[in-house]
């Protein structure tokens, strides 16, 4: 795995470093201190690099992922506190009832998405097994088995606000969504390869919860996109199931999307600045990072950009919140 040295401090060290300066919130959530730096982000790869490696994909794919390069500089100039797992359905729960917030999926009526093995694909723009929206599904309920540990999902980008917005104001801390840019520093870690686990899409069978043989089993239309080997999980697995990248983070790659405070726009990398980039001004959908239980390896790539609207709630899509450094 090819690496970067930031602040003075080897990747080992950095690991170490981090798991002194980690803090706990009144809802229970850890949180890891993650010090300022640089780092290239984005993506410089040629589409003939990508096609030799990920032989099962079409072609197509790889030339229509403008939006990942240019590959540039980014400097994050202050630090910050990270969740060290994404959000769990019981701290999301715990959230909930604190504040009496309603989310989204149970507020307007409509409901959220949810796995039916008996609901007919062809219905389907994706030609997947969820169906919605509908009022049976919400966070409590995705169509599949989830503790308390598990990362919540169905989950709105408002939803995920305003749970910053009731901690910021119960703590006297500020709770936001980080930036894709530090998203995805923090992600990476100091490495420059595609995931924090290496180049090869099979190293993540060690690092992340994506589309794997166990969850193939229940889409064997796509058996060919999945990881070679069972992780042990169809659906999602409790955070912190998997190993960590170096700054002590678990499921960066993974288990469920993580909404992003940024818009989305596909030139912004060719005007972004330097330092701690804020995302474009405007927009009309808000960038998701990391990829899923559901997700192919391709999609799981540290510099891989998704997005949706606002108000989407999705089997998919959970948070990670970032608290700023007093």
């Amino acid at each position: 795995m090819r690496t970067i040295l930031f602040l003075g401090l080897s990747l080992a060290a950095s690991c170490a470093w981090s798991l002194d300066n980690q803090i706990q919130n009144s809802l229970g959530m850890k949180f890891v201190l993650i010090p300022p730096g640089e780092f290239v982000m984005g993506s410089d790869e040629s589409a003939e690099a990508l096609a030799q490696d990920y032989p099962q994909y079409d072609r197509k794919r790889f030339v229509e992922l403008s939006d990942e390069g240019p590959a540039h500089k980014v400097r994050i100039t202050h630090p910050f506190y990270l969740g060290q797992y994404e959000v769990t359905v019981g701290e999301f729960r715990r959230f909930v009832e604190a504040s009496g917030y309603q989310p989204e999926s149970e507020a307007d009526g409509t409901g959220g998405y949810g796995y039916n093995p008996d609901y007919d694909p062809a219905k389907s723009a994706r030609g997947d097994a969820f169906e919605g929206r509908n009022q049976k599904y919400s966070w409590r309920n995705p169509g599949f088995p989830q503790d308390e540990h598990h990362p919540v999902v169905n989950v709105t980008w408002n939803d995920a606000v305003a749970m910053c917005k009731w901690l910021s104001k119960t703590e006297g801390h500020t709770y936001r969504l980080p930036t894709e840019a530090e998203w995805e520093y923090a992600g990476r870690a100091g490495t420059r390869t595609r995931y924090y686990s290496g180049d090869d899409p099979q190293s993540l069978l060690r690092a992340a919860n994506v589309f794997d043989a166990d969850a193939a089993k229940n889409w064997q239309q796509w058996k060919k996109f999945a990881l070679d080997e069972p992780d042990g999980f169809a659906f999602t697995a409790p955070v912190g199931s998997f190993a960590p990248n170096a700054f002590g983070l678990y499921d960066i790659h993974g288990n469920a999307w993580e909404w992003t405070a940024d818009w989305h726009d596909d030139r912004y990398y060719s005007y972004s600045p330097i330092d701690d980039p804020q995302g474009p001004a405007t927009g009309t959908v808000r960038v998701r990072r990391g990829g899923s239980w559901h997700t192919w390896s391709f999609y799981a790539r540290s510099s891989y950009r998704n997005w949706n609207s606002q108000d989407t709630r999705y089997t998919l899509v959970g948070m990670r919140l970032l608290r700023q450094a007093d």
